[in-house]
């Protein structure tokens, strides 16, 4: 028998251990209040139980970033574009929500590796309506003068393209993830950014929303998790962004930009030495695949907006340009995936709805408003499609 003193020891040491892991991890950053979110979880899983419909809003948010840069092995991104213009459209037929539509992917073009063959050939996919292109941008060192010139000359050839113009308003209107996960100068060195009232600046230039987190295991990572909230920017620090007010039903909108949050969790399937729960932070990858496990507790986590717990908004991401995921996001992983969805939400307690970012934040607005009913009649309450979508395509059929 192993004496009580040695199991103390060996019990100590695994503590010790689980919290450096999770000090490596950033996880103190966010785990708290995952933990003291649990009692309202439970209470609007039971609020969802008692729906007569429970609408799941499914957006995948891909970083899409298909240019080799320098340094980089070539291999890393081959054949990026005709592997998606190809296979993409393929995958889409085999599968549709409970609208009858097919799933709706956004990418979030990087402004800084801007390539109008690259943006033509998405916008085709767009047309075919398999999804809409959004903003990505890798900036660093910057201040808000350089930054703001930037993002226009960027904005001004994704308009070029009918990309973040809407007909009837002036100025760009667009959805941002920005790159390295650092908005607002978030990453605790002040690299990969600069600048400290991004958040502002992204307002004023027609961003409505940001779509970049969750950013864990990066110290970028805000506080505040699994929410749908309003920032409120402080020019004179950086992350603003990590508390702010939740988008409620009947509630004005504050501070100056929407920060719509993906999952993020432990994962107790997933555990590191056996011991510690790997971090669930909605990343499709080749090694992490969509799995069932992880889509029921994607719709588990109740992301919404507050006092309308039978609208659950799932928004996941991925690098689909990189070789190593593309399996996931386009071959049988996300068939995996999509056909879950599906199976498990796209009837009976539940429907199932494949939005963009555009049309997942006019339906969040639409819940904020208080509009009830089916949440896909207010796919294009606020913001209409992009001009490149309105207009005709170029061939009946998308290139391949």
């Amino acid at each position: 028998m192993i004496p009580l003193a040695i199991i103390g020891i060996l019990l100590l040491l695994a503590l010790l251990s689980a919290q450096a892991l999770i000090r490596r991890r950033n996880a103190h950053i966010w785990l708290p209040a995952y933990i003291a979110g649990r009692r309202e979880r439970r209470a609007r899983a039971r609020t969802r139980a008692g729906a007569k419909i429970v609408h799941v809003l499914f957006a995948f948010v891909d970083h899409f970033e298909p240019v080799v840069k320098p340094g980089q092995d070539p291999a890393r991104k081959k054949d990026a574009i005709p592997d998606w213009m190809q296979r993409y459209p393929a995958l889409c037929e085999r599968h549709r929500d409970s609208d009858g539509r097919p799933p709706r992917h956004t990418w979030t073009y990087p402004l800084e590796t801007y390539q109008p063959d690259n943006i033509d050939r998405l916008v085709e996919l767009c047309r075919s309506g398999l999804g809409e292109i959004e903003v990505h941008l890798h900036h660093r060192d910057d201040t808000s003068d350089t930054l703001r010139a930037k993002m226009l000359e960027g904005l001004g050839h994704l308009a070029e393209h009918g990309v973040s113009t809407v007909q009837g308003v002036d100025g760009y209107r667009f959805a941002f993830v920005h790159g390295n996960w650092s908005l607002d100068n978030s990453l605790p060195d002040g690299s990969w950014c600069g600048v400290n009232d991004e958040l502002t600046l992204l307002g004023e230039l027609g961003c409505f929303a940001d779509v970049t987190l969750p950013s864990a295991p990066s110290p970028a990572q805000t506080h505040k998790i699994n929410s749908i909230y309003y920032a409120t920017d402080d020019p004179d620090r950086p992350k603003s962004h990590d508390t702010g007010v939740d988008v409620e039903v009947g509630r004005q909108p504050s501070g100056e930009l929407m920060i719509i949050q993906g999952p993020l969790a432990p994962d107790r399937g997933r555990r590191k030495l056996g011991i510690v729960p790997r971090i669930d932070n909605g990343a499709i990858t080749g090694a992490y695949p969509g799995t069932p496990q992880r889509i029921d507790a994607w719709v588990d986590l109740g992301i919404g907006v507050i006092g309308r717990p039978d609208w659950v908004f799932v928004k996941v991401h991925c690098h689909g340009a990189n070789t190593c995921d593309r399996e996931a996001v386009l071959g049988e992983g996300a068939d995996a995936m999509f056909s879950h969805l599906e199976a498990a939400y796209g009837s009976g307690h539940h429907r199932l709805h494949y939005v963009t970012v555009r049309e997942m934040y006019n339906i969040i607005k639409a819940a904020e408003a208080g509009r009830t009913g089916d949440p896909a009649d207010f796919r294009d309450l606020e913001i209409p499609p992009y001009v490149c979508i309105d207009a005709p395509p170029n061939a009946g059929h998308v290139s391949k």
